[in-house]
């Protein structure tokens, strides 16, 4: 007795592509771009640069940095403003396993340090848990660049003893939930990334919470850059003159930064209102470029393998 024809199943496998069977595993490289000067990344940043595939970069990545990424490397920004996020987390998150999937060299390109406000934790937790090896290669975060700049210590003996960096925004936006009692104790620094907006009620804080008004501040917008601002003011004049500011820019507040008003670009007028300072008048350094393929083989000493959990990180 003949069978009864039978209908044929859709097929299950996926062929894939011979090339892309073939090639290596790819891998993702969170790299601080330090402030913005390219003389300020380190040599472990350049030659990571220089063997990019794919660099995924923030928007105040400076484009003399970019410039130094091989020409056919594709540069994706996934720039974030205020209120203006062009990619989400999880979708930037998605893209560097995605490129480390195909067998790409990924440059996660980050402003300052990835591990200073720069979400470079969650960037390195998406790649462990897709089974990704993730390299991190710290930079120069603000806080350094803009108190060298101004010739403001973060610590000082006798003026400050310990440094905090705190954000001026909390998670869900306003403002951030922070232990005021500790950041107004005296002879300390305060750094605020991304408390621009939030000047006033930071100020406000630090004061009823027993910080002295008349302790020094530092406003930095562009550190490092030849556009570079500074403002030097008080706690209490914090509030007015951060509006002066536009755009990013760093708060410092702290009796070391009294010293920033030795400076001949840095100071206050006669009438002691705070004064906005340019670094134009300085005469630039001229850039000393090193060609990245001219380097030493890049190494990763200190990556990340895959986290797979109940073993041993190295």
């Amino acid at each position: 007795m003949a069978r009864a024809p039978t209908s044929k199943k859709p097929s299950q496998l996926v062929v894939l592509r011979g090339d892309a069977a073939a090639r290596a595993p790819g891998e993702v490289w969170l790299v601080g771009a330090g402030p913005g000067d390219p003389e300020l990344l380190t040599l472990k940043a350049l030659k990571a640069l220089g063997r990019a595939d794919v660099v995924v970069h923030d928007g105040l990545v400076s484009a003399a940095i970019l410039d130094l990424a091989p020409q056919a490397a594709r540069r994706l920004s996934v720039a974030k403003r205020k209120s203006r996020h062009s990619y989400a987390q999880d979708e930037i998150n998605r893209m560097l396993v995605a490129f480390a999937r195909e067998g790409l060299t990924v440059v996660r390109l980050k402003g300052g340090d990835p591990f200073i406000f720069g979400r470079g934790g969650e960037e390195l937790e998406a790649c462990r848990a897709a089974g990704v090896v993730c390299h991190v290669v710290p930079g120069v975060t603000a806080a350094l660049a803009s108190a060298a700049a101004a010739g403001a210590p973060l610590t000082h003996r006798g003026m400050a003893q310990a440094v905090t960096f705190v954000t001026g925004h909390a998670a869900s936006g306003g403002e951030p939930d922070l232990d005021w009692a500790s950041l107004a104790k005296a002879n300390q620094t305060v750094v605020i990334y991304m408390g621009v907006s939030t000047a006033p009620a930071i100020a406000a804080r630090l004061i009823v919470a027993g910080r002295s008004g008349a302790t020094p501040a530092l406003i930095v917008a562009d550190a490092s850059l030849p556009t570079e601002r500074r403002i030097t003011t008080t706690l209490a004049g914090l509030a007015s003159a951060a509006a002066e500011v536009e755009g990013a820019a760093l708060l410092i507040v702290g009796e070391a930064m009294a010293l920033a008003s030795s400076l001949p670009l840095v100071g206050r007028d006669s009438d002691a209102q705070p004064r906005r300072v340019g670094v134009s008048e300085v005469a630039p350094i001229s850039p000393v470029i090193v060609d990245a393929s001219d380097s030493p083989t890049l190494t990763a000493a200190r990556s990340f393998p895959p986290h797979r959990g109940g073993g041993r990180v190295r």
